[in-house]
Order: structure tokens, then C-alpha cells, then sequence
């Protein structure tokens, strides 16, 4: 029995030790966090030298004096034949692993963007790593000079702006949640075509330029704005197919994203019925009865837009008379014709111009074909430039919030 015992005890004792060898050599694993090394942004431009340059931005904890742990960003760049070398020379450099799974921002240069960027987009889609979610932004600037300027004013961490600027989407309107794996759908549909935030880098040249801008024709570099920060999101890039093709401001931004049912609300600046010299704040927010239409006339597509809204006025003057009928009326009025020209603005402007349908208006064109072999020998991507749009509008106006009459 002692034998018996004695053996039993060596036997969990090298069970033990296994155990113990096997826990320990894990921390030296190649996936272990700490030989991990995690990406927060990313920024592909041209080069000159090679065909990329690849601009990676890591987020390295720091102590604080406080004891709680900061972030810190590092920004580090490499000269590469496509990402995926990039990637792989980068990771030598650093001696760990680079892991895409957190980056939240995947920026592409201007010029690049104008040359066609489909090849980046399909390798990033096909790295396992990559969120659909991460969002897409053309620069107007460099991309490494975009994200070195793209520092939190009232966040402590980079990450978080990153997730959370997008959103201002949902009420102003002036931007938009442009995603990659959006951009992606966008490239292998045959109704509609990819667009991605834009962005870029004031200066004191282009400030000056912006104040004798419209605030509603704002867009990023153009825009007023002193700040810490000098990167901005304001605007829309539009892509034909791949390729960049044009840009959108503010209030074009607003129209995209209102027929596309994805503004909660924005502010517009109309021209006083009672005062042409003055200029009146209104509130917007969409209601649920938009209705779109696609018919085809000759061949030629025409589209019926149908846009309802309410409308609360948000500057006051003592001597505005807000409840009556009658100035609310001209008021509506004068709105309704502010928006049925933005609209048709940036609709003739999206398919003329830029020969892009980034508002996918050709899934309501499918209706109209018996077959989907039809709708694709019609090539519907080719022909929306020639559409025609009726846009008609309806505001709702109400005197104001709390103050109703002055």
C-alpha cells in the first residue's frame, strides 16, 4: 500500500509540473496580448518611392500620476508594395504581432482615393481581423498629418472619438457613419455607388477662406472653426464605382442622409419673411411619411421625391409675432422653397455631375423590371444620369420650444 501510495504522489506531481510548464510557456505564445500590438487607425496614402505608405496608429497604456491608466497614440509609417506586406514588415519592426480587430478608422488619401481604391477595399475586407463596422474617410491632406491632428478635445481617449464622432451624424447631419464594409456593399451592387466621410486639416489659410462661406456650405478644411484639434469630418466624398469623383458640403450632406431616413434632426438658416435682411433659425426633424418613386419616361428615369418635416423656430427677437397663423405660414413657405432647391441641387449635382447614385434610388427603380436579368441589361448605374427629379416638400412649422411669442 505504501508503494501504491508513493506512486500516486509522483504521479500528481508530474501532473502538477506539466500543468505549470504548459501555463507559463503560454505567456511566451506569438497571440499573447502582450506580443500583440493593436491598431486603432489606419492611414493608406501614394507614395512616391513604392506604391504605399501605410501610416499605423497604436494606442500604448501609460501610467498616470493618479494611478489609473492612460493612453497614449504612436504613430508609426512604412513604405510597402500593398498592406499586406506593410503589415508583415511592420510587424518585424515592432517585434509583435500587429492585430487589426480594434482599428476603428481607415483613412485613404485624396489622391489615392481619385486613382480607385477597390484592390485596398477587397484586402481589407478579406483580412479576417477587420470590422465591417470600422469607418472609411477620404483626407483631403495626408493621411499620417490627418491623424496626428486628429486629437480628442473633450475625450481622453483616441479610440472613443473615433466611435463616437460619427454619430454627431444623427443630429446635425453634416457627416455621416460611412462604413468599410458599407463601402464594400457599395462596390459589388448594381444600384448604387460607395461614398465615406471626408476629412481634413484646417489651417489659418483656409479659415480665413470659410468665413465668407454660407454656414451651410461648410465642409472639412473650409470650415471656421480654432480649436486644439485641427482635423475635421464635415462632408461626404462620392465615389464612382472605386474612384473619387466629388465632395459634398454641409447642407448636401443633410440631403443625403434625409432621404436615405438617417438624420434624427438638423438646423437650417432661412431668409425672414417678415425681414429679407435677417435670417431665421429652424429646427428640422423628418417625419416617418417620405416616399420615393421611380418611373421611367422614354426609357429616361424620373423620380418622384416626397419629403415631410417639422419645423420649430429657434431664434427669436422681440418683436416677432411666431404665433401667428399667418407669419408661420410664410414661414413654411419660405422653407418648404429652401429645401426643394437644396435638394434638387444635390440631386442633379450627384447625377449629372458626379454620375453617382449614392442614395441606392436604383432599389426603387427594380420594381419596375420583370427580371433582375433585365434591370442588369439596363445597366442602371450608366443611365442615372439622365434622371429627372420632381422633389416636393412639406414642412409642418411650429412656433418654437418653450418661448412662443415675444
Amino acid at each position: 500500500m505504501i508503494k501504491i501510495s508513493n506512486l500516486l504522489k509522483r504521479i500528481i506531481i508530474i501532473i502538477i509540473i506539466v500543468i505549470f510548464i504548459f501555463s507559463f510557456s503560454s505567456s511566451y505564445d506569438s497571440l499573447n496580448i502582450d506580443n500583440l500590438a493593436f491598431v486603432v487607425a489606419l492611414g493608406i496614402d501614394k507614395s512616391t518611392e513604392n506604391k504605399f505608405n501605410i501610416t499605423f496608429e497604436f494606442i500604448v497604456p501609460k501610467p498616470s500620476s493618479e494611478g489609473a491608466s492612460e493612453t497614449e497614440p504612436v504613430l508609426e509609417s512604412v513604405e510597402c508594395s500593398s498592406i499586406t506586406n506593410g503589415i508583415n514588415i511592420m510587424n518585424s519592426y515592432l517585434g509583435k504581432k500587429i492585430n487589426l480587430s480594434h482599428c476603428k478608422l481607415i483613412i485613404f488619401s485624396e489622391e489615392l482615393a481619385k486613382e480607385g481604391i477597390s484592390d485596398e477595399i477587397y484586402s481589407l475586407i478579406n483580412e479576417v481581423q477587420v470590422r465591417p463596422s470600422a469607418n472609411i474617410v477620404v483626407s483631403k491632406c495626408n493621411t499620417k498629418y490627418y491623424i496626428e491632428n486628429s486629437v480628442p478635445s473633450l475625450e481622453n481617449l483616441v479610440p472613443k472619438y473615433y466611435d463616437i464622432f460619427p454619430n454627431t451624424s444623427d443630429y446635425t447631419g453634416y457627416t455621416c457613419n460611412a462604413t468599410i464594409g458599407d463601402f464594400f456593399n457599395s462596390l459589388i451592387c448594381n444600384y448604387c455607388d460607395p461614398y465615406a466621410i471626408l476629412g481634413g486639416v484646417s489651417s489659418s489659410e483656409t479659415n480665413s477662406q470659410a468665413e465668407t462661406l454660407d454656414d451651410a456650405s461648410i465642409k472639412s478644411t473650409e470650415t471656421p472653426i480654432t480649436g486644439g484639434r485641427l482635423a475635421q469630418n464635415i462632408g461626404l466624398a462620392v465615389f464612382n464605382n472605386d474612384k473619387l469623383v466629388g465632395e459634398l458640403n454641409a447642407i448636401e450632406t443633410v440631403c443625403f442622409l434625409s432621404i436615405k431616413k438617417e438624420v434624427h434632426s438638423f438646423l437650417i438658416s432661412i431668409v425672414d419673411p417678415q425681414d429679407s435682411n435677417s435670417k431665421i433659425d429652424i429646427y428640422i426633424t423628418p417625419n416617418s411619411t417620405h416616399k420615393i418613386d421611380v418611373d421611367f419616361v422614354n426609357g429616361t428615369p424620373y423620380i418622384k421625391i416626397k419629403l415631410d418635416f417639422s419645423g420649430k423656430i429657434y431664434s427669436m427677437s422681440k418683436d416677432s409675432h411666431y404665433l401667428d397663423a399667418d407669419v408661420l405660414d410664410a414661414i413654411s413657405s419660405s422653407c418648404n422653397s429652401y429645401l426643394e432647391s437644396q435638394f434638387s441641387s444635390y440631386l442633379y449635382k450627384t447625377s449629372t455631375i458626379f454620375e453617382s447614385d449614392i442614395n441606392e434610388l436604383g432599389l426603387y427603380a427594380l420594381s419596375e423590371f420583370i427580371t433582375t436579368t433585365e434591370f442588369d441589361n439596363y445597366d442602371w448605374l450608366t443611365n442615372y444620369k439622365n434622371s429627372t427629379f420632381d422633389v416636393d416638400i412639406n414642412t409642418t412649422m411650429d412656433s418654437g420650444f418653450l418661448l412662443t411669442q415675444t
